[in-house]
């Protein structure tokens, strides 16, 4: 396996893929239909044009089996140090330990970008997503219940975040 920074010619029906499959079969996403795949460009012109990761796990064959990512967790200016992240891995490699090194990546590169606050939105019923982040240092921030209503039932949304000691020197505006 290798990690690899996706791009949108090599990872874009990929990614249509593995995020189609949580819209279809999970509460990973709150959305009710199939992304087509030109939603796709939009998607990686967005984190081209601000600088934001998009880092998969492949295998030999190139397959990709997982990605993450991370994106503004509002567009108020004073956010600027807050991202709020995702990860997604394929139903086959889920459980391998993929998450964890994807959701390492992150934090890593959002030290590097200088971000301060990493935020993880996640359905509450998703225990093992909810067990990662607090097994790297998430903290609890807050229980948004009844926010979702998808396959016929409400959904409640818990935030996770991880506070960051960057960036060093921190500025208004």
């Amino acid at each position: 396996m290798q990690i690899v920074s996706c791009t949108y010619a090599r990872h874009a029906e990929q990614i249509l893929f593995i995020f189609n499959e949580a819209i279809a079969n999970s509460t990973a996403l709150y959305d009710y239909s199939l992304r087509p795949l030109a939603s796709m460009v939009d998607w990686f012109a967005d984190k081209e044009a601000n600088n934001l990761p998009v880092l998969g796990i492949e295998n030999e064959a190139g397959i990709l089996l997982g990605f993450a990512s991370y994106g503004a967790f509002r567009v108020r200016p004073a956010y600027k140090y807050s991202i709020e992240h995702s990860i997604y891995i394929q139903p086959d490699y889920r459980g391998q330990g993929l998450g964890k090194k994807l959701l390492l990546l992150i934090i890593e590169k959002a030290q590097q970008q200088g971000y301060h606050t990493l935020i993880g939105g996640i359905d509450a019923e998703n225990i093992a997503s909810i067990a990662l982040h607090q097994q790297l240092g998430f903290s609890h921030a807050g229980t948004i219940k009844q926010s979702g209503f998808k396959f016929g039932r409400w959904l409640d949304l818990v935030f996770y975040q991880l506070i960051l000691a960057t960036p060093a020197n921190p500025v208004d505006g």
